[in-house]
């Protein structure tokens, strides 16, 4: 469980709590949703992360959670919707070694998820000190 100590009183504990009282500091609180219906969208994908990702521990429970995401991203640029949130942050860093480690095939099994991975990773200050996944653009072979 990670920990932030701060100058001005006990520390915060929790990757949730860390992360929208970083995103409250940097005046970012778009990140955090606009409406509330925004807000309570983010906060149900952090609490996917922490509860589903972080805690996903065979092959099986990864493929649950990519089929998931595949299917919610279907007609959704973003996690929240239309707008990049702390929900799209957090979750690319929570499924980085997951796509990492997928196959060519794998990434193409799990278009939406792969669309919406790259993305991420290439918008501007995510990535930082994670390796850049590779995404195949053109088809090497046909789903005949």
């Amino acid at each position: 469980v990670p920990v932030l100590q701060t100058n001005n009183g006990p520390g915060l504990t929790g990757l949730m709590t860390i992360a929208a009282h970083l995103v409250k500091q940097a005046k970012k609180d778009q990140l955090l949703g606009s409406t509330a219906e925004e807000k309570a969208v983010v906060q149900q994908w952090l609490e996917y992360r922490v509860t589903r990702v972080d805690g996903c521990s065979s092959k099986e429970d990864t493929r649950i959670i990519l089929q998931d995401l595949n299917i919610h991203l279907e007609d959704k640029v973003y996690l929240a919707g239309n707008i990049f949130t702390l929900a799209d942050i957090l979750m690319y860093y929570g499924l980085h070694h997951v796509m990492v480690d997928l196959t060519v095939q794998e990434k193409e099994k799990y278009l939406n998820v792969s669309r919406w991975f790259n993305h991420i990773q290439h918008y501007p200050g995510v990535r930082q000190h994670l390796s850049n996944v590779i995404f195949i653009k053109n088809r090497l072979y046909t789903n005949a």
